[in-house]
């Protein structure tokens, strides 16, 4: 029966083609945008400003809060991609 089916829905192996190609560009796409590393890279580059005494401790807390609610919710969404592939 496999092999009749397959017959049967030929004409629609470039439908299903074209939909495994755009699934795979959405799922790279997702992985850039969920990507932590920028965060990661942002953070230490505050972590060096409070170093170099740019910035006080009291904005250094402030966007280090905002950076780690951003890492920890790329981090989930990286979680979720990782559990559909």
């Amino acid at each position: 029966m496999g092999l009749l089916t397959n017959i049967l829905t030929l004409p629609l192996a470039p439908v299903r083609g074209t939909v495994w190609v755009l699934d795979q560009v959405l799922l790279t796409a997702e992985r850039e945008y969920y990507d932590p590393e920028p965060v990661q890279q942002e953070l230490r580059r505050l972590e060096q400003q409070l170093l170099d005494e740019s910035i006080t401790p009291e904005e250094f807390d402030r966007r280090e809060d905002e950076l780690l609610d951003r890492l920890e919710w790329l981090e989930a969404n990286q979680q979720r991609l990782r559990s559909q592939t």
